[in-house]
This record gives C-alpha cells, sequence and structure tokens, in this order.
C-alpha cells in the first residue's frame, strides 16, 4: 500500500503501464519524469489512484479507460496505445474529457493487413462450399469481391495486396460520404453497408469503435449476408450484435468468422457464441509484430512528447525506424468498378 500511495504523490509527467523497448524508454526517461509500474494493469483501483498528477499515460488492451476513469485524472492530457487498437478506451469519454487517444494508427496497417489477408486465404480455403459438380472446394481470394468495413490504414495497405491477387474490392465507412475522395483515390467503390454485405465475398471489418456504432453489424445487416461469405475482423467485438452474428454462422449464412478479439466472457456458456465451431477467436494479434510494435512506440512517445512539451535541451529526435513497406499512390483518373 506504501508504494501506491508514493505513486499518488508524487509529481508525474508520464505514467508507463505497458512494457516498452528500452531505447523508447530511455528516450522518454532523458525528457520526463516518467513512472513504469506494469503491476497497475491488474489493479483498477490502484490505477485509478496513480491518475491524480498524471499528465499522460501508456496502458495496454487490458486497461480500461472510461468516464469514471477520466473523473480520477483531472490533469490527464493524452493516452497512449502502443498495442492493438482502442478496446477498453471511450474514445467519446476521452473527447469530452479532452485527452487525446495517441496510437500508432500508420504503424500498424501492415501488420494488419497482412494479417487479415492471411486469415481471408485461410478460411476460404479451410471452410469449402459445394462446386458446381457438387464437390466440397475452397476458394481462390483473386475470384472474390472482398468488402472493406472502415476505411482505416490497414485498408489502404489491403487495396494494394489485394490487387496482385485481382480480387475486386468494395468499401463502406459510416463516417464518410459516398462522394469522399479517399474512395477515388484507394480505388475501392463505395456502397451501403446493405450492398456490400449482399455483393462481398470476404468481408473484413476495421472499423475503429464508437459507441454510436455499437452493433453495427447486426440483425438489420446480417441476414443479408452473400451465402458462403466469411468475415475476417480486427475491430472491436462490440460492432457485432452477438445473436444476429451466432445466428447467421449458425445457419450457415455466413461460412465462418474470424474475430482477432472478443470482449471477456463472450464465449461463456449462456452466450449467443458459446460453441459456435465456424467462428475462431485470436487474442489481439493482428497488429503487433517485431517491426509494427517498434513504428508505433516512436510514434507514440513522439506525439505525446509533443503534447507535453520535452525541454530544449533534450529535443532530439527519435531514431529512425524501418518503415512499412511503402503504398504506391493510385491513379486518380481510374475509377474503381465491379464487372
Amino acid at each position: 500500500m506504501a508504494k501506491r500511495i508514493r505513486i499518488v504523490q508524487k509529481r508525474m509527467d508520464l505514467l508507463i503501464i505497458e512494457p516498452l523497448e528500452p531505447e523508447v524508454m530511455q528516450w522518454l526517461q532523458a525528457r520526463f519524469t516518467v513512472t513504469y509500474a506494469p503491476e497497475l494493469a491488474s489493479d483498477p483501483r490502484a490505477f485509478r489512484q496513480a491518475l491524480y498528477n498524471v499528465r499522460a499515460a501508456v496502458v495496454p488492451p487490458s486497461v480500461t479507460i472510461d468516464a469514471q476513469t477520466l473523473h480520477f485524472a483531472p490533469v490527464l492530457r493524452a493516452v497512449g496505445r502502443v498495442s492493438a487498437g482502442a478496446e477498453n478506451i471511450d474514445l467519446d469519454a476521452c473527447a469530452r474529457s479532452r485527452v487525446e487517444v495517441v496510437r500508432g494508427l500508420t504503424a500498424t496497417a501492415q501488420a494488419e493487413a497482412e494479417f487479415m489477408i492471411g486469415a481471408m486465404l485461410s478460411l476460404l480455403r479451410r471452410v469449402p462450399v459445394v462446386g458446381s459438380d457438387g464437390m466440397l472446394v475452397g476458394r481462390e481470394l483473386g475470384a472474390a469481391t472482398v468488402g472493406l468495413v472502415g476505411m482505416a490504414p490497414a485498408a489502404r495497405s489491403m487495396v494494394q495486396m489485394l490487387s496482385g491477387f485481382g480480387s475486386k474490392t468494395v468499401g463502406y465507412d459510416p463516417a464518410l460520404h459516398a462522394s469522399d475522395s479517399v474512395f477515388k483515390r484507394w480505388r475501392v467503390l463505395p456502397l451501403g453497408l446493405r450492398e456490400l454485405l449482399e455483393q462481398s465475398d470476404a468481408v473484413c471489418v476495421q472499423l475503429n469503435y464508437f459507441s454510436r456504432y455499437h452493433g453495427l453489424l447486426g440483425e438489420r445487416f446480417l441476414p443479408f449476408s452473400k451465402p458462403n461469405q466469411v468475415i475476417v475482423s480486427i475491430g472491436h467485438s462490440a460492432l457485432f450484435d452477438e445473436a444476429a452474428l451466432a445466428q447467421a454462422l449458425s445457419s450457415g449464412r455466413i461460412a465462418a468468422a474470424w474475430l482477432d478479439s472478443l470482449e471477456p466472457g463472450a464465449l461463456d456458456e449462456g452466450r449467443p457464441l458459446h460453441g459456435i465451431a465456424n467462428l475462431q477467436i485470436t487474442p489481439r494479434v493482428a497488429s503487433t509484430t517485431r517491426e509494427s510494435r517498434l513504428r508505433s512506440a516512436w510514434a507514440v512517445v513522439q506525439r505525446i512528447g509533443e503534447l507535453l512539451g520535452a525541454p530544449a535541451s533534450l529535443a532530439v529526435a527519435a531514431p529512425k525506424v524501418t518503415p512499412a513497406p511503402p503504398i504506391e499512390p493510385f491513379d486518380l483518373a481510374a475509377e474503381p468498378q465491379l464487372p
């Protein structure tokens, strides 16, 4: 308990809960008052108490940042997340409290895109469908129409990769109008969500989660999914309505789904997704590679450094790390089309 009291009373620029690479920690410690306390990840009460004099915090996916937590953090200006997405961070509450959520969004795009491509390839081959001759056969990604739900940075990387396979790409983002230039620049045909589900052989969900999107993929849309569709999601599992997803999977309307995160307890007995054989879960691994983690860590701490104001005498840039493979610009004159 004495240790916790010292954490609360000591002035801190930065509270680190998520382990960072040694060189990143050294860079931070040379510029700010830093407390490293990974044990707080398993003690929510102590974590909230520790936030009182903290200006910024870097937290792992297991730590919740919600309105109640922010009540204990009157001087907090930034919350950093190196690994995974924004799970357990209430983005709306942070916006209301003027707390910036700092993530290396483009740093993980390549890793997330590669993961989704691999997951689609696996599901299309591993979950066979009945062919014209009555035999069970797998499918090729090159012959598929792929629907992207959410025009996140990973979507841009995916479009380039999918073009190599010959896949057709359609997209939807509730925050973007169909006339938004991003669709034309990335060569994605914009569709409404129902149309996207009706036309796509494979769907990749990478939409940033806000409370207004809770259950977006539910009974209003999932029943219209193209038969034998496969779904891969790296987004927050709350984007799906559990009952509607379970029904679509159990009925065979959706051949298989792969969720790279699921809220605790969602597979427990009595919950809709319990015992669904064609549902695969991975523990938030899409964005975590050696390369993406280092890129993300530097992106997060440099932005936090800007917000906190590193001393001028120590305003030395972080060392360069290997960037993600470049994404070539698309021909803006080329209109995306379906045959």
